[in-house]
């Protein structure tokens, strides 16, 4: 029933993802989970079959092909390596804030090269200190004659050591419209990369901190006026974190049943395929079941947002079943793979892992159903799908299939 969401150009899309994954980034994920070093080379390949520029207009170099197209991708890459699927994740948080809050010059700098490949985007708006709580930020900019002077610590940043550069949010003033958002290049002198720190998953992808120490960028380098960066981190997370992670979950969930649906075919017991008992048959049909839903809410939130109706909610919701459910279902797949599925040599315990990196950013799941509590109680205050409808609205996916 998925389907019914998907033009040719899109399912010509995913077998190209898919057939890329598959052969180029399989073949590394041992590797890569082995030696839990950043993938450098892989996320370049990705980047230059220019899937970071899915949402980016034809005008500036880009696919033009909308969110769905982009939850395809991420979801493709994620089913062979959650990692790599992060990876284009975290590029497009990047690439949001100039599509919707850029100059035109700005436009016309950073989109091509972010369509190309040629420049990973990062969005840097976490504090070790605060968290997610963004108005409590510390790290400030200060106007200094045609420049700004950041000082301050960014943590979890996605593609953090090798990004190019960084959609920083900085407080510039006191109070909710006291922050400002700013594009800073990572090779800006008072600009370091802290030691990347061993993570329970995601192993190869790039989430770590940076440290600004008297960063002196030109003034215009500003996304949009000063107090704009708090709007510029809320749509960023709601209009692309949102549905990113929900893809990076999907690909998770779908290896999950392949995983365990191979496993059950091909494990005996009683001289009989494992899945011949009936507990193994239920706990299998609850993944299937898990995995239609979490697709359904995934698409149907993605094609809404290209459509350019107001999805906020359909985000949220989407994002709070893909993250439950993937983690649901790796722990009954764990169920029925048993001590099998402790050992390394097993990708399961992998899935696991990963699946708990989605948790948390652009919203646990605790923070989804305070908002859909507030939104049924009507409470909220506007979704940000329906103040950015025209940059947002994107037609039917429909390029030639190649």
């Amino acid at each position: 029933m998925s389907d019914w969401y998907l033009t040719p150009a899109h399912r010509q899309l995913r077998q190209d993802v898919r057939a890329f994954a598959e052969n180029e980034v399989a073949p590394r994920v041992p590797a890569m989970e082995k030696a839990g070093t950043i993938e450098r080379e892989l996320a370049d390949a990705i980047a230059a079959r220019g899937w970071i520029g899915a949402t980016i207009d034809p005008v500036y170099g880009g696919m033009g092909a909308g969110h769905l197209a982009k939850t395809l991708i991420i979801e493709e890459l994620s089913r062979v390596s959650a990692a790599m699927g992060a990876m284009v994740q975290a590029s497009q948080l990047g690439v949001a804030k100039v599509i919707h809050y850029g100059t035109e010059q700005q436009k016309r700098f950073w989109l091509p090269r972010f369509a190309d490949g040629s420049c990973l985007p990062t969005i840097a708006v976490t504090e070790p200190v605060s968290g997610s709580h963004v108005l409590g930020m510390e790290t400030t900019a200060v106007r200094d004659g045609d420049s700004y002077i950041l000082n301050g610590r960014k943590a979890y940043v996605g593609n953090s050591h090798i990004g190019h550069v960084h959609g920083v949010v900085a407080r510039t003033a006191p109070g909710s419209r006291g922050l400002t958002a700013f594009l800073v290049e990572a090779d800006r002198t008072g600009l370091t990369l802290l030691p990347h720190a061993e993570t329970l998953g995601l192993h190869g992808f790039s989430f770590g901190e940076l440290l600004f120490d008297q960063c002196r960028i030109p003034a215009g380098n500003r996304l949009r006026d000063e107090g704009d960066g708090r709007d510029i981190a809320y749509s960023s997370s709601v209009l692309y974190g949102r549905p990113n992670l929900t893809a990076v979950a999907l690909g998770i969930h779908q290896a999950i049943l392949e995983e365990v649906t191979r496993f059950a075919t091909e494990r005996h017991r009683y001289g009989k395929p494992l899945h011949h008992l009936a507990n193994i048959k239920l706990k299998i049909g609850q993944i299937a079941s898990r995995l239609m839903t979490a697709r359904l809410a995934a698409y149907h939130a993605a094609h809404l947002l290209d459509s350019s109706v107001p999805c906020d909610l359909e985000l949220m919701n989407a994002k709070l079943v893909n993250a439950e459910s993937a983690i649901d279902s790796a722990r009954a797949a764990m169920e029925i793979e048993a001590a099998t599925a402790l050992t390394t040599d097993r990708p399961l315990q992998r899935y696991l892992r990963d699946a708990f990196h989605i948790y948390a950013p652009a919203g646990t799941s605790d923070i989804q159903l305070l908002r859909l509590a507030e939104a049924a109680l009507g409470l909220n205050k506007g979704q940000w799908s329906q103040r950015l409808p025209v940059q947002m609205s994107a037609p039917p996916y429909t390029a030639a299939l190649t």
